[in-house]
């Protein structure tokens, strides 16, 4: 689904071509994310957030970053930019997450690619020369940073007497424990010698100014990314005791060094943020209200309600897709708490606990979004003229291909026609080989943005 150019909504277009939500449902959900999508793409957003470009002749404009809209943010500055005022620098994506180049466009920022979640040797390289491409600057100088979810991952840079194998463990543990995003950035912050401020810090004297896509609940930029460029509050022992609440192991002169706080981040007070800017260009709210929109201008004609429950939702995603569907199944008896029809939409950030399984077992695949649908469809109980979708708005959820899936009146039914067991492949973490059967993934590719979680159940 490449969205990177495509014009905002069109609500009087869309109104001509949507699908009837009373006919059919999983294409009018399908839409609404594709909205949500659409509304937080960066060339639709960052002109109004541009600085100006340093006075000819005094200074130079280097652009940085890190995360998997890293590709579209470079292209929507190189569209937007002054053709005549210098513009260079280096910024780094998720493999497969750099978007077409659209026709006449000259290629000023270079975009390399590199692994998420589980970070590699490429984004170690990115990341040191990214530190190198602003050594040497002047107060005259300015450094545009884009930054977007996944940038923790892909601007690695391993903390000193740490190696890239040793965080790539630690990363691999953080995914699996059931940490929530803050958690997990506050250790990467620690764990990091550009993270956390620390590359704010390497840019003194120049003016910085950070644009941001949030993907996280509450919308810090400190901890979008680990905040590469934003002061950092938390600690060496807030880093310490949550590595020790999920029993994660340290070498042990990593131990040594947070409890010594010889890890410790730029904070606050420090004078190297003095002037610096940082703005979000789009947030998970800003695209989930752009949905409900639109669902209620296309459902119009039956009296469509849309309701946004929050976007900063977290917690176990099959525990949030339980609460979901009671929502929704008392809705659908009672009318109550939201009047049908109607869609309610949340977004956020979910969890997932990986379940021990025996040596022999298969590998369960699946992400957040899967994992909620898997809930969601259990605690539906089939429940008549209720339809649900759950995807990341990276197009990606986890590291399989698909986006999310769909939950239909009759997801158990068919499902037990062909021998699967819902319960089962929740218990393996397995919602991609589950929805997978049915013909029910959301498959759409990189979408190059990322607001994280969106979820929208139609209820008639």
């Amino acid at each position: 689904m490449d969205l990177t150019t495509s014009p905002a909504p069109d609500l009087g277009a869309l109104h001509a071509r949507l699908p009837d939500p009373r006919t059919q449902a999983r294409e009018f959900l399908r839409h609404l994310y594709q909205v949500a999508v659409r509304r937080a793409l960066p060339l639709h957003n960052m002109a109004a957030h541009l600085p100006r470009p340093p006075d000819p002749g005094k200074g130079r404009t280097i652009v940085i970053g890190a995360g998997k809209a890293g590709g579209a943010m470079a292209q929507a500055v190189e569209a937007l930019w002054p053709v005549d005022a210098p513009l260079s620098g280096l910024v780094v994506t998720r493999y497969g997450h750099t978007p077409p180049r659209p026709q006449g466009l000259p290629q000023r920022i270079e975009v390399v690619e590199a692994a998420h979640p589980v970070p590699d040797a490429a984004g170690m390289a990115a990341a040191q020369r990214i530190l190198q491409t602003v050594q040497g600057l002047t107060a005259d100088d300015l450094v545009l940073c884009l930054i977007s979810g996944g940038g923790s991952a892909l601007l690695t840079l391993p903390a000193e007497g740490l190696t890239l194998a040793d965080k790539q463990r630690i990363n691999r543990e953080l995914l699996a424990s059931g940490a929530n995003i803050g958690e997990m950035n506050c250790v990467r912050k620690h764990l990091s010698r550009i993270k956390g401020g620390r590359l704010a810090a390497a840019c003194a004297p120049a003016r910085v100014v950070t644009l941001t896509i949030s993907d996280v609940p509450g919308d810090d930029p400190s901890v979008i990314a680990s905040g590469p460029t934003v002061p950092d509050a938390s600690s060496c022992a807030d880093a310490l005791s949550i590595l020790q609440r999920y029993g994660i192991a340290l070498p042990p002169v990593v131990l040594a060094a947070l409890e010594q706080g010889a890890y410790e981040t730029p904070k606050p007070a420090d004078p190297v943020f003095a002037g610096q800017i940082v703005r979000l260009i789009a947030t998970p709210k800003e695209s989930l209200q752009a949905a409900a929109d639109v669902a209620r201008e296309l459902g119009r004609a039956i009296g469509l309600n849309a309701y946004v429950l929050s976007d900063e939702l977290e917690g176990e995603s099959r525990e949030v897709g339980k609460v979901h569907a009671a929502l929704a199944r008392f809705a659908a008896r009672e009318g109550q708490p939201f009047a049908r029809p109607c869609v309610i939409l949340s977004g956020g950030e979910t969890t997932v606990t990986v379940r021990p399984q025996p040596a022999e077992a298969p590998r369960g695949r699946g992400g957040r979004a899967g994992e909620f649908c898997l809930g969601l469809a259990m605690a539906l109980q089939g429940q008549g003229q209720v339809w649900g979708l759950a995807a990341d708005t990276d197009g990606i959820d986890g590291i399989e291909d698909n986006a999310g899936a769909f939950v239909t009146p009759d997801t158990l039914a068919r499902a037990a026609a062909l021998g699967l067991s819902a319960a089962a492949h929740l218990d393996r973490n397995d919602s991609y080989g589950y929805f997978q059967a049915l013909g029910d993934l959301l498959v759409t590719g990189p979408t190059h943005t990322n607001v994280n979680d969106f979820r929208a159940l139609l209820v008639l």
